[in-house]
């Protein structure tokens, strides 16, 4: 997994999250592709994500972070944190 962080020109801080090889199976064999998590934020209530997918891994992160600026949504903060309460289950955990 890589954990790679970058700031763009507008001040919106861009994630890599996960990158992952897929593998499509045809009568010849496989092909491979990859795909990539991105999660971009202003700090400031905007945040995204975006999933890229293409045979090479720049490209893949590049159509991620493009999909992640393109549908960032506007989160309603109290100083720094959420305002409403959050609860989320994860297997048999619930925070």
């Amino acid at each position: 997994m890589a954990y790679n962080e970058h700031e763009n020109e507008e001040g919106i801080q861009e994630k890599l999250v996960q990158v992952n090889r897929v593998a499509k199976v045809v009568k010849g064999g496989r092909i491979f592709g990859f795909t990539a998590l991105t999660v971009v934020g202003d700090g400031n209530g905007r945040v995204g994500y975006g999933r890229g997918k293409a045979r090479e891994v720049p490209l893949a992160i590049q159509k991620a972070m493009e999909a992640a600026r393109r549908d960032m949504i506007t989160v309603d903060l109290r100083g720094s944190t959420i305002q409403y309460p959050v609860t989320a289950r994860h297997g048999a955990s619930k925070i």
